[in-house]
């Protein structure tokens, strides 16, 4: 199958200003089961230098610095992919140890795993609600993490929040709604207070719609020996597969923000996206 995205940012400044240099995360990631063959990124007001870079975590970076004043900066990408027949359940998880909770990482798992296992305080309520479910899995790894996926899609939300960080797990708890990256922040932390490495991805996500309005999209991606950085969706509850393209993924859910940067001037700015996937 076949997929055309385009997607365009613009920042629109009620006076000029200067621009700082801008690290841009909009690169679909090539899986296994998911080929890039062809990606294009173009900027308004345009870049004095643009390199493509690696980050910390290996995502792929578009790094973009600038000489002269403006009043807006627009970002157009194309993006188009090829996907893969996939079965997200095709693993097994070795060492065994790893199929029941609590596990415990190798020590060299644990020095590459280790800020994916850094956990923010939860209180007793978001714990208990984790725990009984836990439970009903009768501490099955993968049971777990699938019925907890689930459990959240059913009793949450979703709503749709255009920018600013995820909510902490013990706000969005206490809500019942959040939007998809604080519905994947809560699921994070609460995967990590159970000792399971897990981490935030940035994407896209398809799926058929009447009228279609796409956005970026976030959800979990755990480490089970076995299979790999596994992706768990809490906004629809489900597995991802070969319809979520990954575009970064971090331990911490500010790196994976499609444009960072800063600016100088005092003007006031505005936001405007468009989204289009189109399956072909």
């Amino acid at each position: 199958m076949n997929y055309k995205i385009i997607h365009e940012t613009t920042y629109l400044f009620d006076g000029d200003v200067f621009l700082e240099p801008h690290y841009l995360r909009f690169r679909p990631k090539q899986t296994p089961f998911i080929d890039v063959t062809h990606f294009s990124i173009s900027l308004k007001s345009a870049p004095q230098g643009h390199s493509i870079i690696e980050d910390e975590e290996h995502n792929t970076i578009d790094f973009c610095w600038f000489e002269k004043l403006t009043n807006r900066l627009t970002i157009h990408v194309e993006s188009y992919l090829e996907t893969k027949d996939h079965n997200p359940f095709n693993f097994i998880i070795h060492p065994d140890s790893f199929n029941t909770l609590p596990f415990t990482y190798s020590e060299h798992q644990y020095q590459i795993l280790f800020a994916s296992l850094q956990k923010q305080a939860l209180n007793q309520e978001l714990l208990d609600y984790a725990n009984t479910i836990l439970d009903a899995a009768q501490c099955n790894t993968v049971a777990f993490v699938t019925n907890l996926t689930t459990q959240i899609h059913q009793d949450f939300i979703v709503e749709y929040r255009e920018s600013g960080p995820p909510m902490s797990p013990n706000q969005t708890f206490k809500l019942k709604r959040g939007s998809c990256r604080d519905l994947t922040w809560m699921q994070i932390n609460i995967l990590r207070n159970h000792g399971i490495a897990a981490r935030f991805v940035s994407g896209y996500f398809y799926f058929d719609m009447e009228k279609p309005i796409y956005e970026l999209h976030a959800w979990v991606e755990v480490f089970i020996p076995g299979t790999g950085w596994l992706g768990f969706d809490p906004s629809h509850g489900m597995l991802t597969g070969n319809t979520h393209f990954s575009v970064a993924s971090s331990a911490i859910a500010e790196n994976t923000m499609p444009v960072s940067g800063g600016i100088r001037g005092s003007a006031t700015s505005q936001l405007l996206t468009q989204l289009t996937i189109e399956r072909q």
